[in-house]
């Protein structure tokens, strides 16, 4: 299993703590009011879609999500977010790229570095490691009693290009523009899907020992805390032995 599955793994574990669904629920809407600027019908709009999916997962309530949707296209004021992507180095030489939905950069841009200053690495010029990732699209099935094969082939014929099984979980890549047409291939199959998402997957991944991941780790944690940020990607590899401390910390 990779480090972006491993970490997606102690998230799902970890949970959304009920004193944090508010911020949970504002980071949704933002997400809705975003991908309906270009079509607030999601029927036409597969990243519309999915992102109502995703808060309808998260039991937020229909009137936030048609609100984030008016937003995005305009019937209402406060959709002015923009979403930037920046490049950055955690300790230990780690490549990170954070995703952000803002309408203040500059107050962005500072409690980064805030994070960094305080728990070591350093922002990135533009270029300097996103060379290091892919964009592609992810997809997470909880595994209960479907049979492998079938979700593999379901995957495969659709446009998946790998599909990683552990005792728990279906996680399914896809080129970036296939993520739709495998997550619907899927869903339409009976399979309830999780997560799916376009992310950004390290080409190679760096393996750090125990104590220095867990370093790692926290300044993600903490750049995740950050009100703007939507999304932290990193290129480490968490081995079995990080795993256990992240999930015992």
């Amino acid at each position: 299993m990779s480090g972006h599955s491993k970490w997606s793994t102690i998230k799902r574990k970890k949970g959304a703590e009920d004193a944090k669904r508010g911020k949970i629920f504002t980071r949704l809407a933002r997400d809705i009011t975003v991908a309906a600027r270009s079509s607030g019908d999601p029927n036409a709009n597969p990243t519309l879609r999915m992102a109502i999916e995703k808060a309808r997962a998260a039991n937020m309530p229909k009137e936030n999500i048609e609100r984030a949707i008016k937003k995005g296209t305009g019937e209402l004021e406060g959709g002015n977010e923009e979403e930037i992507l920046y490049e950055a180095y955690a300790p230990h030489g780690i490549p990170l790229l954070i995703k952000c939905l803002t309408d203040n950069r500059n107050r962005t841009l500072a409690d980064l570095r805030k994070v960094f200053n305080r728990h070591g690495g350093n922002m990135a010029e533009a270029g300097a490691v996103s060379w290091m990732f892919e964009n592609k699209g992810y997809i997470a099935i909880e595994r209960t009693k479907q049979d492998p094969d079938e979700v593999f082939m379901i995957a495969v014929d659709a446009g998946a290009d790998d599909v990683q099984i552990s005792d728990e979980w279906f996680e399914i890549y896809t080129p970036a523009d296939e993520l739709h047409a495998v997550s619907s291939a899927l869903s339409g199959s009976g399979l309830t899907i999780a997560e799916a998402e376009l992310s950004y997957i390290p080409k190679n991944e760096i393996e750090l020992d125990p104590k220095e991941t867990v370093q790692v780790m926290s300044v993600i944690e903490s750049l995740e805390e950050q009100d703007d940020v939507e999304q932290v990607y990193s290129g480490l590899h968490i081995s079995d032995e990080a795993m256990a401390a992240l999930e015992a910390a």
